[in-house]
């Protein structure tokens, strides 16, 4: 009884929608914070007189913003697939259930 459930879950298109849907999102998502991350690690690495130059001739640097921005992309990120999850997923998850109720 159990298999066959979760066989019918498995086939139902809504659920592979879905499915492919969060896998997609998901990779795009964890692709651009490497992209960034790794980006501002290879700053510090190989351009650090890039990130030691003054903005104002004061004592903030370059490699400060910049740094907070690596973290605040992480949060927007985030808020980006809670947003999708909440909304396009949880719909297609609730359409999801009701078909294998039926």
């Amino acid at each position: 009884m159990e298999t066959d459930r979760v066989k019918n879950i498995i086939e139902n298109p809504k659920f592979q929608e879905l499915v492919r849907k969060k896998s997609q999102l998901s990779w795009s998502l964890s692709s651009i914070m490497l992209i960034i991350y790794f980006g501002y690690i290879y700053l510090v690495s190989y351009h650090p007189v890039f990130l030691h130059q003054s903005l104002s001739g004061g004592a903030t640097t370059i490699g400060i913003p910049l740094g907070i921005s690596v973290i605040v992309s992480a949060f927007v990120l985030c808020g980006i697939y809670a947003w999708r999850a909440n909304g396009e997923f949880d719909r297609l998850t609730k359409e999801v259930i009701e078909e294998i109720k039926k």
